[in-house]
């Protein structure tokens, strides 16, 4: 079979794991309510397992310094089969506690999968098409979000909410066989130590686009993390009707992350985003006080997801630019900084809501959010717009 069939197929196993991480990743906000009642905790306290996978994306994503020198191909194996065994665990959890542990462990190869494997498809493609073949991998965590998500919803509202840890850690084997039989040999990519590694840090823009991600990512993710009990409890909508609610949010993130993309071409991306932080200081609001309401709060849902995606697209591509000698771990640095705004977004919802400010009040928090994300992104580009990176 000739190699550039074994290099497609490659990233087409690349693309299963990043479906099945986005599964994993997004697949609770639709679960939130039968996982509490299944695991005998309140809605806020189940905040805490979208927290805790967050807080494994963080752990896990600095270890690539500790396995720099593993052949790419081990390393995707290894990560790969970490994603089964952490959804399989949370899968059979018998109690909250395990549960969480679980969430943890599936986290931690999140951030790494993606920054590797961005090495690894640099090294499949032709020469120039180095991009399409990143677009291929990350088009995975995109059908997830459209597709996965909401059949993993509509599955576990049939059989159970461990039914959609089972899906990740199915998908989570199909990546490690794709992976083990398709994916040739790798040289273990340049070492510049540990040091060198770090070395882009010093400068302030990976700092400006680090915050931007954090705290224009919260502002959204404050609402988004509950937005099942929110929709069902306060919207009026039911469980069931939480499968195409969800498909809606992820339609929601892939025409964000394409027009984001498409603009940012066309001008600085960090002043697309940062346009995009102004406008959810408008949406987060209105998504409070019209939560009562069915259509505009799916009018408002769609637009909010399509920020999620718009403002992490563009910033995953241009951390790259400064990130030189470090690249691997720059592009985990997204990761880290999108899902540690996760977990924060997460907890402060929680607290909102276990003080009485209501359900939908996490909607109204992300509005202060996406202001501060707004001033360091627009920040960015007043530093650095103008010298073409």
């Amino acid at each position: 079979m000739p190699e550039w069939l074994f290099m497609k197929k490659s990233l087409v196993a690349l693309a299963v794991g990043t479906f099945s991480l986005g599964i994993s990743e997004f697949g609770m906000m639709g679960i939130l309510s039968d996982v509490a009642s299944g695991v005998g905790v309140d809605i806020a306290t189940a905040g805490h397992l979208v927290s805790a996978y967050s807080l494994g994306v963080a752990v896990g994503a600095p270890m690539l310094i500790a396995m720099r020198r593993l052949p790419l191909k081990r390393l995707m194996l290894l990560l790969s089969a970490v994603i089964a065994i952490g959804n399989a665990v949370a899968a059979a959890a018998p109690g909250f506690y395990t549960l969480v542990c679980a969430r943890f462990i599936s986290g931690l190869p999140h951030g790494a999968f993606f920054g590797a494997g961005a090495i690894v498809c640099s090294r499949l493609a032709d020469n120039g098409h180095g991009a399409k073949a990143v677009a291929v991998m990350i088009g995975g965590m995109a059908i997830a979000n459209v597709a996965g998500v909401p059949a993993a919803t509509f599955i576990s509202n049939i059989f159970s909410w461990r039914a959609a840890f089972a899906i990740v850690m199915i998908f989570g084997v199909l990546t490690f066989a794709g992976l083990k039989v398709w994916m040739p040999f790798l040289e273990v990519s340049p070492d510049n130590g540990v040091k060198g590694q770090f070395r882009f840090l010093r400068g302030t823009a990976p700092w400006l686009i680090y915050g931007g991600v954090f705290f224009g990512q919260a502002g959204v993710y404050c609402w988004l993390s509950y937005i099942e009990p929110i929709m069902t409890g306060v919207t009026g909508f039911s469980t069931a009707d939480m499968t195409w609610v969800m498909m809606l949010v992820g339609l929601g993130m892939v025409v964000g992350n394409a027009l984001s993309g498409r603009l940012a071409d066309r001008y600085h991306a960090s002043l697309v985003c940062g346009f995009i932080a102004v406008a959810m200081v408008v949406v987060m609001p209105l998504i409070y006080f019209c939560s009562g309401y069915k259509v505009p709060s799916l009018v408002l849902s769609f637009l909010a997801a399509a920020a999620l995606f718009g403002i992490g697209g563009p910033l995953q591509y241009l951390i790259v630019r400064f990130a030189k000698g470090g690249e691997m771990l720059g592009g985990a640095g997204i990761q880290i900084a999108f899902n540690v705004s996760n977990a924060f977004s997460a907890a402060i919802g929680g607290a909102a809501i276990n003080h009485g400010l209501g359900i939908a009040s996490p909607a109204l928090i992300g509005g202060p959010f996406a202001i501060v994300g707004a001033i360091m992104l627009f920040m960015l580009y007043r530093d650095y717009g103008t010298r073409g990176a």
